[in-house]
């Protein structure tokens, strides 16, 4: 069973669960196979991605999400990028991270490795993700 967990950054610093300032990057990791990327700025514009794979993809549910306008919100994050942390971003470079609308695989076997080449990309810290210590007893 892989990774399953919702991460946000805001306020310059992760931390689990919900955002705790706006602008802020909101991470949610199913399985270690679909990344789900909500961004908003202080205007309140922002937008949503999938890594890995599409969830209308990844569970043969069209109505599972709608499909990614992927140059759209590459531009999108880019944009967001540069408005919260003043870095720049090459918005094919994010495309090329986002996962296939047509369903093509993933580059990366677990979909946490393909958000680290992200945020990196982005100039942001990487999470603490969390170790099998942390999970629950039992």
């Amino acid at each position: 069973m892989g990774y399953f967990g919702k991460l946000a950054f805001s306020a310059g610093r992760w931390t689990a669960g919900a955002p705790t300032a706006v602008p802020f990057l909101l991470l949610d990791v199913h399985d270690s196979d679909i990344a789900t990327l909500d961004y908003r700025a202080a205007d309140a514009s922002g937008g949503r991605f999938f890594l890995g794979h599409e969830p209308r993809i990844y569970f043969d549910e069209p109505d599972a999400a709608a499909p990614v306008d992927v140059a759209a919100e590459a531009q999108g994050f880019a944009r967001w990028v540069h408005e919260t942390t003043g870095a720049e971003v090459d918005p094919a470079a994010v495309a090329d991270l986002m996962a296939a609308p047509d369903g093509a695989p993933p580059r990366d076997e677990v979909v946490e490795e393909t958000v680290e080449r992200l945020l990196a990309l982005a100039g942001l810290p990487l999470p603490d993700w969390p170790s099998d210590d942390d999970a629950p007893a039992g």
